[in-house]
């Protein structure tokens, strides 16, 4: 493959996804149908705690973020597992139709759960849209810009006098002179060859 960087020109947006029980960031949305009750797709990382929960729950919720978003969501969610931490015990939210969905954000949908679909690396969950709102007008964050102004977002930080690989994708730090040939990101899933050496 030439350049499969590509991907990233598809124009997508950032949200957090949530259920209950715990959340994380997902860019991968789509509407799949129209009417009142349109359809909305997420496609969640098997490996991901959060892709636990959805199989448990029946509803889900996206808070859709904008630029203006404080980046202690953006490494809240998207750094951190629910495994390890309560993420909700730092930002601001809401409960709607039993799930919470972030008031620091554009606005949200609630979605029902009816039906999946798994592929090799993800589960595809099709909600049907029970309840929306915006809280403020915005410019809505893409993936692209997300992926371009990572660093101010999300402001990772490295131990003095170590060598740090830092994920490309969602900014995990791995330390040691080299990255094993078998290793994955813990967070996001993506091999060796997207992280990016950074001395300390």
């Amino acid at each position: 493959m030439k350049n499969k960087k590509i991907t990233r020109k598809i124009i997508q947006g950032m949200y957090v996804l949530t259920t209950i029980g715990g959340g994380c960031m997902v860019d991968a949305v789509s509407q799949v149908s129209a009417g009142d009750n349109p359809l909305i797709a997420v496609a969640v990382m098997k490996k991901n705690y959060t892709n636990e929960l959805l199989k448990k729950n029946n509803k889900f919720a996206l808070s859709i973020l904008g630029e203006d978003i404080n980046p202690e969501i953006i490494s809240t969610f998207g750094m951190n597992s629910m495994r390890d931490m309560n993420k909700f015990e730092k930002v601001t939210a809401e409960e709607v139709e039993g799930v919470k969905v972030l008031t620091d954000s554009l606005g949200y949908m609630v979605c029902e759960i009816i039906d999946s679909i798994d592929n090799d690396t993800h589960t595809l969950f099709i909600g049907k849209l029970i309840e929306a709102d915006v809280y403020k007008e915005g410019i809505a964050m893409s993936y692209g810009y997300y992926q371009e102004h990572k660093e101010e977002l999300i402001k990772i930080t490295t131990e003095t006098g170590k060598t740090a690989w830092v994920c490309t994708v969602c900014g995990y730090v791995y330390y040691g002179e080299e990255i094993p040939d078998d290793f994955k990101c813990p967070i996001c899933g993506v091999d060796k060859s997207l992280f990016k050496k950074k001395e300390g």
